[in-house]
Order: structure tokens, then sequence, then C-alpha cells
């Protein structure tokens, strides 16, 4: 995948109470499709979209909270392909990958590919084990200053 450019647009989500626009900056790669848009937690938070993830992982806008949108079904289990044999990458992709979606039309090497490298450089990555932080490099050392400026 590479880079082509970034496309500066804004995205209009008409609703009868107002619409929602959002500012976004797309990232145009080469030989990949979208399928999702994440928005960060300002815009979840301004317009009162509630992600729930229970049994039935759905979503809500606004007060109406009856009225459910469900996330579309994500595979259970990616398929690492039978060239390679490592039970620590088997159960890498099992616990840390579950809800990675690969395109099924791409060649086995490609579907492999993004695996290899996400497992090759898993330690570059938070998870519920590791914690940024706990990453050595990547400690972080927060200070809280409490003194009164003088003025």
């Amino acid at each position: 995948m590479y880079p082509l450019g970034i496309l500066d647009t804004n995205l209009v989500f008409p609703h009868p109470a107002g619409s929602i626009r959002v500012k976004t900056e797309i990232v145009v790669m080469e030989n990949c499709t979208s399928q999702h848009i994440i928005f960060g937690n300002d815009y979840l938070n301004i317009y009162g979209i509630d992600i729930n993830n229970h049994k039935d992982r759905y979503f809500t806008i606004g007060e109406n909270k009856r009225q459910k949108f469900a996330f579309s079904n994500m595979p259970k289990q990616i398929s690492i392909g039978s060239s390679k044999n490592d039970t620590y990458k088997e159960e890498f992709v099992s616990n840390q990958l579950v809800e990675a979606q690969i395109n099924p039309s791409l060649s086995p090497k490609m579907r492999n590919e993004p695996i290899d490298v996400l497992y090759t450089y898993n330690n570059a990555f938070a998870s519920d084990n590791k914690p940024l932080g706990a990453i050595k490099g990547h400690e972080v050392d927060i200070t809280l200053n409490i003194d009164r400026l003088s003025g």
C-alpha cells in the first residue's frame, strides 16, 4: 500500500434536527479501499453517538436510545495461511487481530503481508497486556504541578 495523496473535504450528514458537518482528511492509498470511517471521541460526544460493545455490538445517535444501528458482523478468525506453522503467530492473530478484516479477494501472499508486519513489529503497538508506557523507549513521565504562579 502506497499513499497517493490526501483529500481535504467536509462530510455532511443530513438530519432533521440539524445537519452534521465534519471536516475530514482522507488518505488515498494505492490498491486499497475503505469500508469504514471512524470518528474521534470529540465528534462522538458532540453529536450524541454512543457505541455499545456488549454481546450485540451496536450504536445509537442522539436521544433516541431505542433505535439501534448494528455493526456489520466481523469474521471470527483470520487465516494466516498454511505456509507458516508458528504457534506464537497464530496466538497473536487469534488474540490481537480478532476484529481485523482482510479482503478475501486478495491472494494468500497479499493477505499474509500485513499480518507478517504486525506480528514482526508487535512490540511497537499497545495491547491489553502492554500499554504504550510499558514499552521500553515509550515511557511516560507525568508531573502534576499545583504551585501558584506569583504575579
